[in-house]
């Protein structure tokens, strides 16, 4: 008997499937299904409201996303391809929950794996790691946005204690975390230290009224006069390397995050132009419609080599800061201009929430902003090229 044909997967040109291991689908598919039965359902109804999902922590925890490429400690250790792959379902679900894996841990989890003490990380870790304690990372200010060196928040010895003042702008989870990796500059140059969220003159402020990331938290965070013993300092981190070696665990997330967004937009709009009938034909029967369908599905395919190809040398020991910005430029900038298009073929229909391409580009809109713009990853590559900075 002949086989039947397999059905071709039309977010996948090239079959980059052959690319991965047994494992890497297997997880895949795991987290794919997580997303299929708790996220899609419900994902409209967050984003319409407002409101992160507190109970999709506790699943997450179990499928061990929570600080997964962390060895020990309770974490998963598992690769950063699959990481990505993680990174990548997630986001086809909903930007902002996505954004809650990397702010859990690539940011707040990365930062006390990579610079704290082992006290540290055995008080903080294993239970960040089942979701029972939920953390956040403080080191964009009001005034400083891409330039995080000009950060006014302060730490100051008074005895054997730590004094912080100072504010924070666009926390993630902050009004929701039991505690906080707040960077502030020190006489020592700029340090970070673990705060307690319930310790007094710390306070969190929901920003409210975003056009995106709704079903995310975002914060103002203030510090007034937030007395912190001496063992709350990170002891590894010192000057800005420390956050920014943070940054680029979860910027490497976006470049496969931003993926999962493309390729949810370009499957909703793929799905409807073969069911929406104009002129006596479904839409997807004409040239035009073919044009905006291919072209999407090409960018996601070469946005999908990129992010592993970046993902096997992270693996390799090998990934270079300025190769992510390459991932991120270029990714979330695709993806935000597919799902913008995917909603251009819904028609009238597309702006509202019984379909995802508006929701995700309102969302990766934000996405292109945070862990550095379009032109702070541009000005990265462009000294890489010259050998000459041009931030300033």
């Amino acid at each position: 008997m002949t086989p039947a044909p397999e059905t071709p997967d039309p977010a996948d040109l090239l079959g980059i499937d052959s690319l991965l291991s047994a494992e890497e689908v297997a997880l895949r598919g795991r987290v794919r299904a997580f997303v299929d039965a708790d996220i899609r359902p419900n994902i409209a109804r967050w984003y319409d409201t407002g409101e992160f999902p507190l109970d999709i922590v506790a699943p997450m925890a179990q499928l061990g996303l929570l600080g997964m490429h962390i060895e020990g400690y309770g974490c998963a250790g598992r690769s950063a391809v699959e990481y990505g792959l993680a990174a990548l379902e997630v986001e086809a679900g909903d930007s902002g929950l996505r954004t809650f894996l990397s702010v859990q841990g690539s940011l707040a989890m990365g930062a006390i794996a990579r610079h704290g003490s082992e006290e540290q990380k055995n008080q903080w870790l294993p239970r960040m790691a089942a979701g029972s304690v939920i953390g956040c990372f403080a080191l964009t200010e009001p005034g400083g946005g891409s330039d995080p060196a000009s950060m006014l928040t302060n730490a100051r010895r008074d005895g054997g204690d730590w004094v912080l003042n100072g504010t924070k702008r666009w926390i993630g989870l902050a009004s929701i975390a039991q505690v906080a990796v707040v960077w502030a500059q020190t006489d020592d140059g700029i340090r970070g230290f673990l705060v307690p969220t319930d310790t007094p003159g710390f306070r969190a402020t929901e920003i409210p009224q975003k056009l995106s990331m709704r079903a995310s938290i975002q914060c103002d965070v203030e510090l007034t006069d937030v007395r912190l013993p001496a063992g709350a300092l990170l002891p590894g981190a010192r000057g800005l390397r420390g956050p920014f070696e943070c940054l680029n665990d979860a910027r490497y997330g976006i470049v496969w995050g931003a993926m999962g967004a493309a390729r949810d937009s370009y499957l909703a709009a793929l799905d409807y132009s073969r069911e929406r009938m104009q002129f006596g034909k479904p839409l997807a029967a004409y040239q035009l419609t073919q044009e905006k369908l291919v072209n999407m599905a090409l960018e996601i395919t070469k946005g999908t080599l990129l992010a592993l190809q970046l993902g096997r040398l992270h693996d390799a020991g090998a990934l270079k800061p300025h190769q992510i910005s390459v991932g991120k430029l270029n990714n979330v900038r695709e993806a935000l201009a597919i799902a913008r298009e995917a909603r251009a073929i819904l028609g009238g229909n597309g702006i509202t929430l019984d379909h995802s391409p508006l929701r995700h580009a309102n969302n990766l809109e934000s996405v292109r902003t945070y862990e550095g713009t379009d032109e702070v990853h541009t000005l990265i590559l462009g000294q890489h090229l010259t050998g000459i900075p041009a931030f300033r």
